[in-house]
């Protein structure tokens, strides 16, 4: 896939092996493109798009097309992954609701 946009390496790398991790969960459970697209609620357009690694595509529909195709997201136990989440936003809860660059002090020096 050609790197369309401002996408890093990693980045199309990620994509286009969330894409083929897709297309294989969809293959292994004999669905086709439009079974797939429908469970998701997309077109066969949108899908083919995700199943090549399109980083323009949403990450929701990307997301949903991998949670039912099996392909683990983060943790395949989903009480990790709430608790992870949990974890997260107290550590959220810590920073400054915010980011700001710090002012540059004129001293007199």
């Amino acid at each position: 896939m050609k790197n369309s946009g401002n996408y890093s390496p990693r980045t199309i790398e990620a994509t286009e092996l969330l894409g083929t991790q897709i297309r294989i969960g969809r293959l292994e459970r004999r669905w086709t493109m439009q079974e797939l697209a429908e469970r998701v609620g997309i077109s066969v357009v949108t899908l083919r798009k995700i199943e090549r690694g399109d980083p323009s595509v949403g990450l929701g529909v990307a997301f949903e097309a991998a949670t039912l195709t099996g392909v683990p997201l983060f943790y395949e136990e989903r009480s990790r992954l709430s608790g992870e989440l949990r974890r997260a936003a107290d550590r959220l809860a810590v920073l400054p609701s915010r980011a700001r660059k710090p002012r540059e002090i004129d001293d007199g020096f």
